[in-house]
């Protein structure tokens, strides 16, 4: 696995979601909706470049590499799966949404793993 951050799986993760419901994605787009300043955005995009997460095109255009993209879909998962289950014991949904946020980075695969087997076999 790749060695990564909270704030790389974070940025990736946004960039994820941006490109679901964008036609693009630009730097203004991630620090819209994660609320940092351009200039915060604009350095960690330049991280991730780096790190070969992402490409960046002469426009401006942001799309994630297949390292990027895998991180960004495994974080993804687990965001969705831990909010929803988090919601579906009778918490709030924002609430839910948040806790999910901060479990995501820190939970093992094989923890996650277990969770996915739990909720998948109460689901059928």
């Amino acid at each position: 696995m790749l060695t990564t951050n909270e704030s790389v799986e974070n940025y990736l993760e946004t960039i994820l979601v941006l490109s679901q419901k964008l036609p693009v994605v630009r730097s203004v787009d991630v620090a819209n909706e994660t609320g940092y300043k351009k200039s915060s955005v604009s350095v960690a995009m330049k991280n991730l470049r780096e790190m070969c997460y992402i490409e960046v095109s002469d426009s401006g255009y942001i799309t994630l590499t297949a390292a990027g993209k895998k991180i960004a879909e495994m974080i993804y998962e687990r965001h969705q799966l831990l909010s929803s289950w988090f919601t579906s014991l009778g918490v709030a949904k924002e609430t839910a949404a948040e806790d999910a946020c901060k479990i995501e980075h820190v939970i093992s695969q094989e923890t996650f793993e277990a969770i996915k087997r739990h909720v998948n076999s109460t689901n059928e």
